[in-house]
């Protein structure tokens, strides 16, 4: 038997965005190699070294001219691998959802759509109209590579529309920590799983485990470490209910109360935290700040993390020490690190009245300053939204400037950590370094409240004509970016002071755990 090539590919699903949702199909020209005259969306080779939503936006932009201005990354689905020996090839898919933007949002519309020599034509088709057979002339496994980003297919219209309200929750929450979104998360899975009536069988299972994983990789990505690893726990516990001889409604009941329980559990974790943190600090700094003529404990922070914040009014509760000095980056556009300010400037208050014998020094300074932020502190204290394999943390957008300044300040300076183990990713998360783009309207609108000169100009080269001009304009709204795990000295979780061999550990248990309940769906 003749062996088969493997070939990883995108299929790229293009949604209407007016009235009842539709789903642009493409016919398969006779020039392509494979599949000539066949209906499919926008597919194409992954080449090495893009990731699979960099090819995605790459075929779409080659063989229809839409680009981000014209559409949003809506869903992606989970990859799945099948053999087809009448081409010789084993077929790796991942397939993606985009939604097209009409021209209020900036896009062509569907007059931005124009097909090249890859296809004869298109046209738009209910997602109920997608089918695997000959008589709709789709390429093999087209409906499959459709239900993976259209989980309507699977789940009844109740359960579909509790688990699309999570997903857009998470999508529009731009305040909220990665530990909070987790919350949200599975409060959404909740409402999913009491909507699912059917019998709690094989198939319930596989949609229970699928509605989770969405939830993870289509809710905040980015912010999605500590999503799976709450998934994988409650999934495990999940299992050994529906593996028991009950009746559905019996189970149905016993899996809403363990959602609770999960829910009610994480409450524990800041307040671990919190306490590893004073630990740390007893052991590791105390003994330095007292040799000084005004001991005092010198911070900077930046962004708005409640971990760090309750965080450092306990640890400082703790500590024979009279002086708390914090530096707080502003953080942009958003400004939560005034946020930040002004929430532990209220709980100071409230922790240590006027007369006591504690002192707070709290300064706010712009991103820009984080070199000057950064003269004689003690510790830069970092959140996380996730923490690779290797150690290196992902946070918010001004993290890395902010370390790189203080150590080049202050040598001494110690980076921390403070952050949930459940934040740790699978392995290459690290090497996935795809940016969450956010609207850039947010700084834009900062720009346009202050009168800031030269607006129009940029303005204009914004909405520009790219066909007709020799320039482009963007503006980049980034949330998030790595700090390397050699600056960090430590990560304080509710689980004590840890160094990058046991967070190597820790994403290898995540690994075999995604593998168990995401691996064959």
């Amino acid at each position: 038997m003749k062996s088969l090539k493997p070939r990883s590919v995108v299929s790229s699903f293009i949604c209407s965005n007016a009235g009842e949702p539709k789903i642009a199909i493409f016919r398969r020209s006779d020039k392509v190699s494979t599949y000539q005259h066949h209906l499919a969306p926008i597919s194409g080779s992954i080449e090495s070294p893009e990731s699979p939503l960099a090819a995605a936006w790459r075929e779409l932009r080659e063989e229809t001219t839409l680009t981000s201005r014209d559409m949003e990354l809506w869903r992606q689905g989970k990859a799945f691998t099948f053999s087809d020996p009448s081409v010789g090839r084993q077929w790796t898919i991942f397939p993606f959802l985009y939604r097209l933007k009409d021209c209020s949002e900036g896009g062509r519309g569907e007059a931005g759509l124009q097909i090249d020599w890859e296809h004869e034509g298109w046209q738009w088709y209910s997602p109920d109209a997608i089918q695997d057979d000959d008589k709709f002339g789709g390429v093999p496994h087209l409906k499959e590579s459709f239900r993976r980003v259209w989980f309507e297919v699977d789940m009844n219209d109740g359960a579909s529309k509790a688990l699309i309200t999570g997903l857009k929750q998470l999508k529009a929450d731009h305040q909220s920590g990665s530990h909070e979104l987790t919350s949200i998360a599975l409060r959404a899975y909740r409402d999913v799983i009491a909507q699912m009536h059917e019998d709690i069988d094989t198939q319930w299972w596989k949609n229970a485990r699928m509605a989770a994983w969405h939830l993870w990789k289509n809710g905040r990505e980015s912010m999605g470490a500590a999503t799976l690893n709450a998934f994988l726990g409650l999934l495990a516990d999940m299992e050994v209910i529906i593996h028991e001889n009950l009746d559905s409604t019996v189970k149905r009941e016993r899996l809403l109360a363990l959602i609770d329980q999960h829910l009610d559990k994480r409450k524990e974790m800041p307040m671990r935290i919190k306490h590893s943190f004073a630990t740390y600090l007893e052991s590791k700094f105390l003994s330095t700040t007292r040799s000084r003529p005004t001991p005092s404990l010198v911070i900077l922070t930046l962004s708005s993390s409640s971990t760090i914040r309750d965080s450092i009014i306990e640890a400082f509760a703790s500590l024979p020490i009279p002086n708390l000095d914090l530096r707080i980056l502003e953080s942009r556009p958003l400004c939560e690190g005034v946020n930040m300010a002004s929430s532990i400037l209220s709980a100071f208050k409230t922790r240590f009245p006027s007369s006591s014998d504690r002192h707070l020094k709290l300064t706010v300074y712009t991103d820009a300053s984080a070199a000057l932020a950064s003269k004689d502190v003690d510790f830069i204290l970092l959140g996380a939204d996730r923490i690779s394999d290797s150690g290196s943390v992902s946070n918010k957008t001004g993290s890395l400037p902010a370390v790189l300044s203080a150590k080049h300040v202050c040598p001494a300076a110690k980076v921390l950590v403070l952050s949930e183990l459940e934040k740790v990713a699978e392995p290459d998360a690290e090497s996935n370094r795809s940016q969450e783009e956010n609207d850039p309207k947010e700084l834009v609108g900062c720009w346009v409240e202050y009168g800031i000169k030269g607006l129009n100009a940029i303005a204009e080269g914004i909405d520009a004509d790219r066909d007709n001009t020799n320039y482009t304009v963007e503006v980049k709204n980034i949330y998030f970016e790595w700090v390397p795990a050699e600056l960090i000295e430590a990560y304080i979780c509710e689980e004590g002071t840890l160094d990058a061999t046991a967070i190597q550990e820790k994403a290898q248990q995540v690994k075999q755990k995604a593998d168990r309940y995401f691996g064959q769906l």
